[in-house]
């Protein structure tokens, strides 16, 4: 473990020491806790991201293509081409 310097409030502070004494848990114990806990349920989208995702993504599907299909399977074959000669590190 690493040890580390924090600066909390005092209001934060006495929640802690309470949370700890209640619980039966040293104080760490219940930042990591906490920290955890933080960690996985800012992790998820909210709604409001979720539908403003989907709203960005809808609007990428919806615009018409740039080029024909002919042109994509080209372009990827030469990139494709250029990785099997090993690109810049080997001569051709």
């Amino acid at each position: 473990m690493v040890k580390v310097t924090f600066t909390l409030d005092d209001q934060t502070v006495a929640t802690l020491r309470r949370t700890a004494a209640r619980l039966g848990k040293a104080q760490s114990q219940v930042v990591r806790e906490a920290v955890r806990d933080y960690a996985d349920r800012v992790g998820r989208l909210s709604e409001r991201e979720r539908v403003r995702m989907l709203a960005a993504l809808d609007a990428i599907v919806r615009r018409r293509p740039t080029r024909t299909s002919g042109e994509v399977d080209r372009e990827l074959r030469e990139i494709r081409a250029a990785r099997r000669s090993g690109g810049r590190r080997h001569r051709a």
